[in-house]
């Protein structure tokens, strides 16, 4: 099958009475997250990412929201969930590559502990997972801190 890749995207609305969760940490701040799950839009990301590039569709697909069984789901156990279907159809994750985009809290403190997480649940070593953050430059709804965007690349070869 190849050397594959996969983009995956996500995005949340930030609301008070949530725990701000991403790649796994529960970050300190004030609003966390909404969605059907715990929210984590940056392993939601890297979830679409790795179904993208093994040909398995989405995460709405696996994981839908409309499925009581997800309601406050822990992502990073998702994200295990997904890695299972990506070995079950003959693939290794070789690499994964995501950003956040966030005004605040600044990522820096939680980076690696974010990496640790999500390699521990792909699987990988941690010096294949990479994560970056940036903020919106004040455009947009990331950038008037109304919510929090993720991009991920995930490598797979099979």
């Amino acid at each position: 099958m190849g050397v594959r890749s996969g983009i995956g995207y996500d995005c949340h609305r930030l609301a008070a009475g949530r725990e701000l969760v991403l790649g796994g940490v529960v970050l300190d701040s004030e609003r966390g997250l909404d969605g059907h799950s715990d929210a984590d839009a940056l392993t939601h990301a890297v979830i679409d990412a790795l179904l993208g590039a093994a040909g398995l569709g989405d995460i709405g697909m696996h994981f839908p929201d409309s499925d009581e069984r997800f309601r406050g789901a822990d992502s990073i156990e998702l994200l295990r969930l997904a890695v299972a279907l990506v070995a079950q159809a003959g693939f290794v994750i070789a690499n994964v590559d995501a950003t956040v985009m966030m005004e605040a809290p600044r990522l820096g403190p939680a980076r690696e502990l974010m990496r640790a997480r999500l390699a521990e649940a792909l699987g990988i070593d941690e010096h294949a997972v990479n994560v970056k953050a940036t903020t919106g430059e004040g455009i947009g709804f990331v950038g008037r801190g109304e919510g929090v965007a993720a991009l991920a690349i995930a490598t797979l070869d099979g």
